[in-house]
């Protein structure tokens, strides 16, 4: 068996509403035993040390390692369009988007971009995502081909869109052919290795009546596959969605009627929902991704962090990148937006609490903590080592001691508070020094 030795910090509890002290697990001089592609043992070092014997060690001194980052909203075809100019949402597709996922019809493009895109997550810390295709299933072959091969997780889903004027001609399926492809796709992909499949409408304005109610027929008949959709992004696009469905009372009502709307639905966005909405997606098990970043580049609004997690009616939330209407991989950026679109709104958001969302969060957003998102042994052993010091201006501040006046963020371990949040204010993709999926590191790539 091979071991792991540095700083390890993963979560027990949600530090949103347990105190945090108990809610992280923080240990100083540790050791994370991996036996295969699980994790078999987790603690002090010296315990360890004199549990196993012969272990093959790999030792990370000043490095910080999390659970992996769990992505649970991005866009790999939207890889090469990623930090697209000066367009709101419906603008933004319409100029940028449709012409660069209408190439996903030729698999070799399709394919090389699947590449690019999971090196580009594992580059940034990611191991698991939640993932957005096209309307073409080679783009969905492609990408559960590319994540196998890296030993990842992934939920993913063929893309349905089929309202004509909603993209051009020749992007648009149609309800029979959603259908059938997805349940060959489902067929093929779904549990097959770390492959999760998602019935997956893109948004409400996309699809006819008709693809959602073959959306609920999916479900039906494969109650354990997942949904992923879009959800009350941009206000242009719920004006939208209200007159082409007037009979719902609003758009989340529109999936609801659709029967899709359950423990696994994730609705990605969520920005502008009512008191009434969020007490319905929490009766239904419902979880949303939390998208900062491309909700303040695309200028869409600013996510009610604070409601998703009210104490009487909580919602899971997840992390999501968007990329490419998000303009980084990296889940640390996305947290640095995170905490200041939590500021705009008159909130905290401590380190913990970001980390928590970018890890186990995630993973119980996606109802997958049973395999990833902590140090738990017998979970798969997904994780990322961090340089607190990566970059000069990094160093400079885990080098100086915590501002004067600096509260304490909760933790119970003032070092690594001010370390972690570091990382979030500060660090990206240059803060990682490993990845591990499934016991293997992954990047950067081991040398023969």
């Amino acid at each position: 068996m091979k071991a792991i030795r540095a700083s390890f910090l993963d979560f027990v509890d949600d530090p949103f509403f347990a105190e945090e002290r108990a809610a992280v697990r923080y240990v100083a001089d540790g050791a994370l035993v991996v036996d295969g592609d699980r994790i078999a043992d987790f603690g002090a070092w010296p315990d360890i040390a004199a549990r196993h014997r012969a272990l093959q060690l790999a030792h990370f001194p000043d490095r910080l390692v999390l659970p992996g980052f769990v992505d649970t909203h991005v866009h790999y075809p939207q890889t090469e369009m990623i930090a697209a100019y000066g367009e709101r949402l419906l603008e933004w597709l319409e100029r940028y988007t449709f012409p660069t996922e209408l190439r996903f019809r030729d698999r070799v493009h399709a394919d090389r971009i699947a590449d690019r895109f999971c090196d580009l997550l594992l580059a940034s810390g990611t191991t698991t995502a939640q993932v957005f295709t096209t309307t073409f299933p080679q783009s969905v072959d492609a990408l559960f081909e590319a994540t196998s091969r890296r030993g990842m997780c992934v939920v993913a889903g063929l893309t349905g869109i089929d309202r004509p004027g909603s993209a051009p001609p020749e992007y648009l399926d149609t309800a029979d052919g959603f259908y059938r492809d997805s349940k060959a796709l489902i067929a093929r992909w779904h549990g097959r290795e770390r492959c999760r499949y998602a019935v997956t409408p893109r948004f409400a304005l996309g699809s006819t009546r008709e693809q959602l109610a073959r959306c609920g027929q999916l479900l039906a008949e494969h109650p354990d596959v997942w949904v992923n959709t879009h959800m009350s992004e941009n206000e242009a696009e719920i004006a939208q969605v209200a007159a082409l469905f007037p009979e719902a009372r609003d758009y989340l009502n529109v999936y609801e009627r659709a029967g899709i709307v359950g423990p696994k639905f994730t609705a990605g966005h969520a920005v502008h929902l009512d008191d009434d909405a969020w007490r319905r997606m929490a009766a239904a098990g419902a979880s949303v991704s939390f998208c900062p970043a491309s909700n303040l580049f695309l200028g869409s609004g600013l996510f009610a962090l604070e409601k998703a997690k009210r104490a009487a009616a909580p919602v899971p939330v997840g992390l999501g990148s968007d990329v490419g209407a998000g303009n980084s991989f990296c889940l640390l950026r996305v947290l640095d937006d995170a905490y200041k679109v939590a500021a705009l709104r008159g909130q905290k958001l401590s380190a913990m609490k970001a980390l928590f969302l970018a890890t186990l969060g995630g993973a119980r957003a996606l109802h997958l903590d049973r395999e990833i998102g902590s140090f738990e042994p017998g979970k798969f052993a997904d994780f990322v080592v961090l340089d607190p010091r990566a970059t000069p201006v990094m160093a400079q501040r885990a080098d100086s001691p915590p501002p004067a006046g600096d509260a304490a963020q909760g933790s119970g371990h003032a070092h690594v508070d001010h370390a972690a949040f570091g990382l979030v204010a500060l660090g990206d993709d240059r803060a990682v020094t490993a990845t591990y999926v499934a016991g293997r590191q992954v990047y950067p790539r081991p040398t023969a």
